[in-house]
């Protein structure tokens, strides 16, 4: 059988192993083309995925620098899309859409898009990417066996976030393994190790959950309300004011006191009451956000309320306190995904409409 014109190879690449390489060099094999999508691309950094985008493409082309020259390697990103599959794979479906009509032909025209081309899905056995086949049956299958399948970027990064890092180099290309060692000198890893430390500790203090919160979705003139988180997990991210429900506490209650406590929203006379507060929530609007990773805390399940304020030129004052470093109103365009913490920004984006 004559080669497939493209295969699509769909990853995380927390960090690149040599499985991940594997996998790409025996594919080259069968295919003209080899799309790669590094996924996860637009969160902020925490110990599941402490590697930007660009850092991941970086060691992709370090271990493939011959077929990127050559234009055999094509690596794009993809965003996660926690509560919407069908957003995902829309997305999955106009990348690999454009790169093959750019690459295939360089924009030139064509009868039938994609059905000019023979496109493979690929992965590492069977299972591997099954789910992935179930979203793109208009894909054929390519799996690939290995001998690299006893261990995973999750191994990888339990044994590099500790007091004394261990960079395995013996499962890292040359030019990956260089890269955690110039990594794990940097303030940014000392970052992500403490907070490594505190989600290894929680579950000891406070259990694995299920735990209840209330998050705020605070808008006015388009603007939002955020905070700045003051500690671990996710120091220094933007969050949604919000935080545990109480024992004897309303779901809906626990919103407006965190929304209080954490802002103290105010008017021209004062601090807003809580009945007035509420006043503001569109009941409606209410969704509960469940994505079983949402958070790497333990379990988390948080109600967000939409608070929409009367529009005006002047906005509410904030403060921040309680365990928020600041409380600011933000542009909604002035936000991107990696500058919020955990799924918050796939909250606001279905909450705000965006």
């Amino acid at each position: 059988m004559s080669k497939f014109d493209f295969g699509v190879f769909i990853g995380r690449f927390q960090p690149l192993h040599i499985g991940h390489e594997h996998v790409i060099a025996r594919t080259l094999e069968q295919v003209e083309r080899l799309i790669v999508l590094v996924g996860s691309a637009n969160v902020a950094r925490d110990p599941r995925n402490p590697f930007t985008y660009d850092e991941r493409e970086a060691m992709l082309r370090s271990a493939f620098r011959h077929e990127v020259a050559q234009g055999r390697l094509i690596i794009a990103p993809i965003d996660d899309h926690v509560y919407s599959d069908t957003a995902w794979v829309a997305q999955v479906q106009r990348t690999v859409r454009a790169l093959v009509l750019e690459h295939g032909n360089g924009h030139g025209f064509q009868n039938h898009g994609l059905r000019d081309f023979r496109v493979a899905l690929t992965g590492y056995g069977k299972d591997a990417s099954s789910f992935y086949l179930k979203l793109f049956p208009e894909w054929e299958n390519l799996q690939v066996d290995s001998q690299y399948g006893t261990f995973s970027s999750s191994d990888v990064r339990v044994r590099y976030f500790q007091r004394i890092a261990e960079v395995p180099a013996s499962i890292l290309s040359a030019g990956v393994a260089d890269f955690l060692r110039e990594f794990m000198l940097g303030d940014m890893f000392k970052a992500l190790l403490e907070e490594a430390e505190f989600l290894a500790a929680y579950p000891a203090q406070w259990g694995k959950g299920p735990f209840v919160t209330a998050d705020a979705v605070v808008v006015q003139s388009g603007h939002i309300l955020l905070v700045e988180r003051g500690r671990a997990p996710g120091k220094g991210l933007l969050a949604l004011p919000g935080g545990f429900v109480n024992p004897a506490e309303r779901i809906r209650d626990a919103a407006i006191r965190e929304l209080r406590e954490e802002t103290a929203i105010s008017d021209g006379k004062g601090q807003i009451p809580p009945a007035m507060l509420a006043s503001f929530i569109e009941d409606a609007r209410t969704r509960v956000f469940d994505a079983p990773n949402r958070s790497m805390r333990g379990r988390i399940i948080t109600h967000a309320f939409l608070f929409r304020l009367p529009e005006r030129r002047k906005l509410f004052s904030v403060k921040g306190g309680d365990d928020a470093a600041h409380a600011q109103w933000y542009r909604f365009g002035d936000l991107s995904p990696e500058m919020l913490f955990e799924d918050h920004w796939a909250i606001i984006e279905e909450m705000a409409d965006l």
